[in-house]
């Protein structure tokens, strides 16, 4: 699964699995554009590519805004001259332990413009150049809970049901042009926004104490443990790779077996 002379786009690789997919690309030989809202969390990712002995442009990008994405593209461009994967991180968790009938118009539109617009906006603007190549690797990060409905998180279930959609119509649309389009799709992941959203959110509306809802999280999947950032980068470098070359338009759950079991 080797990347040398590829040229990767990675949003939201500042937090959490992000960072993980970043290195773990980065490793593998890849080239890195870094694309997040907020430039100075870039800062220490991109110190470690760069460590790896990789090229790191960090740049500072609203995915859900068609001018800066396009903007950003072609920086991508300037740059390194080619774009040979696009791996879309950059996502939000929506209403936690909340009904639909208790999710807001503005909070149901928000998670979906962040994780199916943003996702079909970077899609769009890297599409010409790998078409233009006849090569491409794109993948979406989905999750679990857009493979089968999930009580209190209506609203982030179906942004990642939809770029499910757009994954598959999307992989239909360029498989002639030799390009794989997938999707990864997680289940609860280790790191900060588990441990200080998640959990506390599950223990307070169940009544049960942190550690009893981290157990009950776990208890749910056949492996009994919660997928970590690196479980997730390992499955991206995978459909990142020529070693998946006849793969796309498939999601691939990382989940210790809780959606396809």
């Amino acid at each position: 699964m080797n990347l040398d002379q590829r040229v990767a786009i990675v949003t939201g690789p500042a937090k959490g699995m992000g960072v993980d997919i970043s290195l773990v690309l980065a490793r593998a030989g890849a080239e890195l554009a870094l694309v997040a809202r907020d430039a100075a969390a870039l800062d220490g990712v991109a110190v470690q590519v760069t460590n790896l002995g990789r090229q790191a442009l960090p740049i500072a990008c609203d995915v859900t805004n068609e001018a800066a994405v396009q903007a950003m593209v072609a920086q991508v461009l300037e740059r390194f001259g080619r774009i040979d994967i696009l791996v879309n991180c950059a996502g939000g968790t929506g209403p936690i332990e909340r009904g639909g009938h208790e999710t807001t118009v503005e909070e149901f539109d928000q998670i979906l413009d962040l994780n199916m617009k943003g996702c079909w906006l970077t899609m769009r603007a890297v599409i010409p150049t790998m078409i233009a190549q006849r090569y491409g690797k794109i993948v979406n990060i989905g999750g679990t809970f857009g493979m089968r409905g999930r009580a209190g998180r209506m609203a982030y279930s179906a942004s990642k049901w939809g770029l499910r959609g757009i994954t598959k119509s999307t992989a239909i649309e360029l498989g002639p042009y030799n390009i794989n389009v997938n999707c990864v799709a997680p289940g609860m992941v280790e790191g900060e926004r588990f441990d200080t959203k998640v959990l506390p959110e599950k223990a307070r509306k169940l009544g049960l104490s942190v550690e009893d809802a981290r157990r009950s999280f776990e208890n749910e999947y056949a492996l009994r443990r919660i997928t970590t950032g690196e479980d997730v980068a390992n499955a991206v470098l995978f459909l990142a790779s020529d070693a998946s070359r006849q793969i796309t338009g498939v999601d691939l759950p990382v989940d210790g077996g809780w959606a396809s079991l």
